[in-house]
């Protein structure tokens, strides 16, 4: 299929109007003036913008249905604060309209997971947002393992086996630590019984996965990084509400920041210092960061949204875009596939009336895998 005179944002060049084609699910040739084969379906998008599918790298989406309470709610196992064994891809829904509105917004791969209650809650796994299997629409799990700082683990267990953030950082230096030593009494061929959740952070010990950090104040961020680096793991700083106080120590560290939510309610301390100006800091500083929803916290169908109100708080508008698109997918480590329209990447794209940062902005079509799916 060959798509031609749209305005095409790439997110690997300039934006130009121009044409590309799609074959087998992936984009084979983007650029000027391309010609159909024959027997070539070929759509006219004159005056329309192309954009490649949103990618959203953190997020509870499927996870924590619509318009249910318990029944719904496969987000946190408020059980034991260490859960690495968790996997997010059993608490997901497919079928949750949830993901079909995120669709519809233009979102085509989201990494989803458990959320913060627990220190260490299980690991993330990212899929687009098409589909009745999640196993079908998976593109790759486990993605990443999720760890927390901060008020949450400290309030989920307060009383019981948390009161403190020196508890947070006991508890997971000790469950790096007992993996180390249950690899390599495994590797020494001693007899060592079977551990679930020592082998689930196997992985990040290899420096296979990274820790995906849920850190919103300075002080959390900090340990966050004090500990990657104690223990040579390669980490996530998600939400770093706080960013801006530490600027420099996140740009030393070389560890990319998931930033967000700001489109909802200072609804703890932590968020005192929520602001959609953060963003901009961020890549003044040179820092890798993508926007986020956090959805359900935001519905996942305004990240968008999210990044116009940050380039409405000063983040150029071109890095906006990159925000949801080729940043999340880089952080990620799926930019072989999302994130950007380029040959032998998915044809994973969305075609708007205007710039899709623009809140009058219509989504006229939205494609995955070369397929419309919405």
């Amino acid at each position: 299929m060959l798509f031609k005179n749209a305005t095409i944002y790439t997110m690997e060049q300039e934006p130009f109007v121009g044409d590309f084609k799609i074959d087998k699910g992936v984009f084979t040739e983007v650029g000027t003036n391309l010609t159909a084969n024959d027997g070539e379906d070929v759509q006219d998008l004159n005056g329309l913008y192309v954009f490649p599918g949103l990618v959203e790298s953190h997020c509870h989406l499927g996870m924590e249905e619509t318009a249910i309470r318990f029944e719904g709610d496969d987000v946190n196992e408020i059980t034991d604060p260490i859960t690495p064994n968790m996997r997010g891809i059993d608490g997901c829904n497919p079928m949750d309209e949830t993901i079909h509105e995120a669709l519809k917004g233009g979102v085509t791969t989201v990494a989803a997971g458990p959320g913060s209650a627990n220190v260490l809650g299980g690991t993330f796994f990212a899929y687009k947002t098409v589909g009745n299997c999640i196993d079908e629409m998976t593109i790759e799990n486990p993605l990443a393992m999720k760890a927390a700082f901060g008020e949450n683990p400290k309030r989920c267990y307060q009383g019981k086996k948390i009161d403190t953030r020196m508890q947070i950082s006991a508890l997971l230096r000790e469950t790096l630590e007992k993996t180390k030593e249950y690899m390599k009494k495994k590797e020494d061929g001693k007899d060592v019984a079977y551990d679930q959740k020592l082998e689930a952070m196997i992985p990040v010990v290899k420096r296979e996965l990274p820790l995906k950090c849920h850190a919103h104040r300075a002080d959390d961020i900090l340990t966050a990084i004090r500990i990657a680096k104690e223990e040579n793991i390669k980490i996530t700083l998600d939400h770093v509400t706080d960013a801006r106080c530490i600027l420099p120590q996140i740009k030393e560290s070389g560890f990319p920041c998931i930033c967000g939510p700001a489109l909802t309610h200072k609804s703890k301390f932590e968020l005192a210092n929520m602001s959609f100006e953060t963003p901009n800091e961020l890549y003044k500083a040179g820092i890798l960061f993508s926007i986020i929803t956090d959805s359900p916290v935001i519905p996942q169908q305004y990240l968008s949204l999210s990044a116009a109100l940050a380039a409405k708080a000063g983040l150029p508008e071109y890095e906006a875009i990159k925000a949801i698109t080729i940043n999340p997918a880089k952080i990620l480590g799926l930019d072989n596939r999302v994130g950007s329209i380029k040959v032998g990447k998915d044809a994973d794209f969305v075609v708007c009336t205007k710039n899709i940062l623009d809140t009058q902005n219509e989504i006229t079509a939205v494609y995955v895998d070369g397929k419309k799916a919405a």
